[in-house]
Formats: C-alpha cells, sequence, structure tokens
C-alpha cells in the first residue's frame, strides 16, 4: 500500500504551529526564533517531509539550488571550503551544485554558462575573473553572484578574500625575527591571485632584511617535494623554507626527512593555511591559520542573504585576515646562528 505523502499541513499540526511559520523555518528566513527552527526542522525530519520541489519551483521561481564552481575539487583546501559552504547550505535547505574546470578558462567558461537556469545564486573562485568580459560573458546579468579569493577591481559583485598578503608577510617576519636569514619560498601557479599575493609578501618582507631564494610550486605536495629535494642538494642551504600552502610544505617535509635533515634545528620550515593536517605531522607545522570552512560559510551566507533580499546585495568586499600559529617546525636561532633549543 502507497504511503501518503506528508504535507506543510501536517508539519505544522506536529509541531503545533502555523503553515506559515513551518515555511519561513524551513525556507531560512530570519523572523524565526531559533529553538522554533530547531523545533520545526526536527518534526519535518522525523516525519519526513520532502518539500515539492516544482511547486516551490513555480510559486518562489527558485530551484533551492546554488552553484559552486572551483578551479579543482582535489586537496583539503577544496574540502574545507565545500564543507563550509555545505553546512550554511544544509542549515538553509539549500542544495548544490558543485563544478571544477581544472585551471583551463574555457573549461570555467563552459561550467559557469552550464549553470543558468539552474541555480538561484553563484559562488566562483576563479584565476580568470578580472579578464575583460569574462564574467559578463558568461553569466546572467541577473544572477546573483559572490567572488571568492578573486582580484578584481571595481567588481560588479562582492568579493570574499584571505589577506594573502599581509598574512605572507607576517611569516617572514617571523622567521627573520627567530634569526633565520636565508629563507627560501617556494611559491604557487602563476596565474593564482593567492600566490602572487603570498609572494609579493614575501618579497617585501624580506627585502634588505634576509637573502631571498624562490622556487617554483604549484600547491601540490608533489612540488613541495620535488623544491626540497633541490634544496637538500644544494651547495648553500637555507635557514628555513617558507612554503606558499600547507600541502607543500608538508612535500618539503618529506624530501627533508628523506635527506636526514632535522627540522627545525637544521632548516626551519613553514606554512600556510592550517589544514586539519598540519598539526599531526612531525615536527607540527608553524602556518598561517586561514579558516578555510569559516570563508565558504560566509561566502555562502552573504549570497543566500543576498538573494533573500532580493537581489539588493552590497559590493562590498571583506577580507579576512589570517593568523600566526607558531608550531616546532619553524625553530629559532640564538645571535651566533647555533639552534635554539624548543620546548
Amino acid at each position: 500500500m502507497a504511503r501518503t505523502a506528508v504535507t506543510i499541513k501536517d508539519v505544522a499540526r506536529e509541531a503545533k504551529v502555523s503553515v506559515a511559520t513551518v515555511s519561513r523555518a524551513l525556507n531560512g528566513h530570519d523572523n524565526v526564533a531559533e529553538t522554533v527552527r530547531r523545533h520545526v526542522v526536527e518534526t519535518a525530519d522525523r516525519l519526513r517531509y520532502q518539500p515539492h520541489a516544482a511547486a516551490r519551483s513555480l510559486s518562489s521561481r527558485r530551484t533551492q539550488t546554488i552553484g559552486v564552481v572551483l578551479p579543482d575539487l582535489y586537496g583539503e583546501f577544496f574540502s574545507e571550503l565545500i564543507r563550509g559552504i555545505d553546512q550554511v547550505a544544509r542549515a538553509r535547505r539549500q542544495h548544490l551544485l558543485v563544478s571544477s574546470y581544472h585551471g583551463h578558462p574555457e573549461e570555467q567558461g563552459e561550467a559557469l554558462r552550464a549553470m543558468r537556469g539552474r541555480v538561484d545564486g553563484l559562488l566562483v573562485l576563479s584565476p580568470y575573473a578580472d579578464r575583460p568580459g569574462f564574467l559578463t560573458d558568461n553569466l546572467p546579468s541577473a544572477l546573483p553572484v559572490v567572488l571568492i579569493n578573486t582580484q578584481l577591481d571595481g567588481a560588479p559583485y562582492p568579493v570574499l578574500s584571505i589577506d594573502n598578503y599581509g598574512g605572507a608577510r607576517a611569516m617572514t617576519e617571523h622567521l627573520l625575527q627567530a634569526g633565520h636569514r636565508r629563507i627560501a619560498f617556494i611559491g604557487g601557479p602563476d596565474d593564482n591571485f593567492d600566490a602572487r599575493e603570498r609572494l609579493r609578501g614575501y618579497r617585501d618582507a624580506i627585502a634588505g632584511k634576509g637573502e631571498a631564494w624562490e622556487l617554483p610550486g604549484d600547491f601540490s605536495e608533489a612540488t613541495g617535494y620535488e623544491a626540497g629535494k633541490q634544496i637538500v642538494s644544494s651547495k648553500q642551504r637555507p635557514d628555513a623554507v617558507f612554503a606558499a600552502n600547507d600541502m607543500m610544505a608538508l612535500g618539503c617535509l618529506y624530501a627533508l626527512n628523506e635527506a636526514g635533515v632535522n627540522v627545525p634545528d637544521e632548516i626551519a620550515l613553514a606554512g600556510f593555511d592550517d589544514i586539519p593536517l598540519a598539526r599531526f605531522v612531525h615536527p607540527p607545522l608553524t602556518t598561517m591559520r586561514v579558516s578555510i570552512a569559516e570563508l565558504g560559510g560566509h561566502a555562502m551566507t552573504r549570497l543566500l542573504d543576498g538573494i533573500d533580499a532580493e537581489n539588493s546585495m552590497s559590493n562590498e568586499a571583506q577580507t579576512l585576515v589570517p593568523d600566526l600559529i607558531v608550531r616546532e617546525s619553524s625553530g629559532g636561532r640564538t645571535q651566533d646562528g647555533r639552534p635554539q633549543a624548543q620546548p
């Protein structure tokens, strides 16, 4: 015997609230007390209530779906970013349509165009957003969009970014203050905004205070490992290595350990992002803490609030400042250059 579908009236009756309250609670509106919202959501889940998507779309002209377009889905940065986005999406009862383009502008254009008519708004992380006409050619003008970590002066969309420049400068200054003078830097992709800003912060901090050494990278463990092998095979090794992200720092750490180089007594090491794995390696990694999940959550909240406000989003940019997290890998040195004991 077929099971009778649960309606919104059934949820309201069971929760002892009005149908309007159920509708507001399940659609994430702000004018519902949090205790009432939780009670309604728990009741709807217990009754296995499923909103009729087609009727909902017809009445609200919304798909209850948000598009997310990223350069890649591989690696802890993107998994943490999506985790933060998904937490807010679930709380606001939204679905996600996720796509990646693996560094090709043509593929990203296709990914953006494929979202048309299927989503209520878009979260976009793109190194190509500053190309003339790229976003306007590939996005409907009325579609709400929030950009993540994207360089775009005078953007017609709100931008949420990390202070990559300030974070990299703070890390380089930390290494200098610890007594390290020859500091190698493992960079990221040339077309990546984060990578360019972190390189700029490193260069400005070390200028006139230390000896720079720049090594290429692409944010992967493999390029960190290759940079580490180049470092251990060089005649003059650096005092410290600053990798532009934690994944490269961990690859470099593996190369240093493989060669029997003690970290931090012989070479100090630091990264950027504070991915969950950073604290569980030996020695634990000094890094710049970026709340990646928080960045994703902020971006999703900003987008959904703008959609709920009937697309009256402010284009004001928002920057999250990373925190310096000092762990054992960065070490320190005395004035005569001898390694300093670490607690």
